[in-house]
């Protein structure tokens, strides 16, 4: 109840501040000649290294346990969330980078909250570790050929480059985490506590920085947007788990996947904005996505945990 309890205060602060923002982005975008735009991609990977300073090889354990969930897992992450973030596209009328950042948040891995999520719902943890796992390093391949497909009609999409950007930014600091992790991880045990509580910082501060920036077409297409967020948000739930139990899986499988497929990594779709040079208007989706992802799988967390 207690990790519960923060989730969802942290999603509400977040709230608060992007609130904020709206009103006053001035004191957000820079100081001075400094923008602070330029922090959204070492914060990404600072988050990254505290992902990969976690993983081990007991996280793709499942592998040989339960083939079944994992393929269907990981097929499921990379089919229902493009494909219900294009379908929502053609919903919504909105201006083509906006509607290419829906896309892109649904072309992304699993979010990095899945792990706690599927505790707080008494799924399946150990299966949730290693959809995580196996969808962060497929990401590299697979988000830009999806980005292509579905997206490369709105905005020019350069494949080659965009897997490099997604190397750098989470590959690379992912592998550096793991070295840490092995050489120094265990002499250094009050850094490697704190790097939750840093991770949680340096989303909230991506938030507020995509907020500041892409403020006036935020305010043109606000409403809208929230509900096509939540709606990406609730639908990956819905499918996820539906999908999970259609292909006969055990209970905990299907709520594992559900969240594994509802919760998507907005920190990096927001890193891929900026380093595309997009963050005020492809960034937009995923600095929305993020908290209402929080809010509502802790509220479904919460609903089977006292099931």
């Amino acid at each position: 109840m207690k990790k519960f309890i923060s989730g969802i205060s942290f999603s509400f602060w977040i709230i608060i501040a992007v609130i904020f923002t709206l009103i006053y982005p001035q004191p957000f975008l820079g100081i001075g000649d400094f923008s602070f735009k330029v922090l959204i991609i070492p914060l990404l990977q600072l988050i990254m290294f505290g992902m990969g300073s976690t993983m081990g090889i007991q996280d793709f354990q499942e592998i040989l346990k339960s083939p079944k969930a994992v393929f269907l897992g990981v097929f499921f992450q990379f089919s229902i969330m493009p494909l219900v973030g294009w379908g929502l596209t053609k919903v919504f009328n909105f201006p083509t980078e906006i509607a290419a950042g829906i896309i892109l948040v649904g072309c992304m891995p699993c979010g990095l909250a899945s792990n706690v999520m599927s505790y707080l719902a008494k799924a399946n943890v150990a299966l949730s570790l290693t959809l995580t796992s196996i969808a962060t390093f497929l990401a590299p391949i697979l988000t830009p050929f999806l980005m292509k497909t579905l997206a490369g009609q709105l905005i020019e999409i350069h494949f080659w480059d965009m897997v490099w950007e997604i190397s750098k930014l989470i590959l690379i600091p992912i592998i550096l985490g793991v070295i840490y992790n092995q050489l120094i991880g265990q002499r250094w045990p009050w850094f490697q506590k704190q790097l939750p509580l840093i991770s949680m910082l340096s989303i909230a501060f991506i938030i507020i920085i995509i907020t500041a920036n892409g403020r006036n077409s935020l305010l043109s297409v606000g409403p809208l947007l929230v509900l096509a967020c939540f709606l990406h948000n609730v639908l990956g739930f819905i499918l996820g788990y539906w999908g999970g139990r259609i292909s006969g899986l055990p209970e905990k499988d299907c709520r594992t996947i559900a969240i594994e497929v509802g919760l998507q990594n907005a920190g990096l779709a927001s890193g891929l904005a900026m380093a595309m040079g997009k963050v005020a208007t492809l960034g937009l989706p995923a600095a929305i996505f993020g908290p209402l992802m929080n809010i509502n799988g802790s509220t479904l967390a919460n609903y089977w945990k006292n099931k």
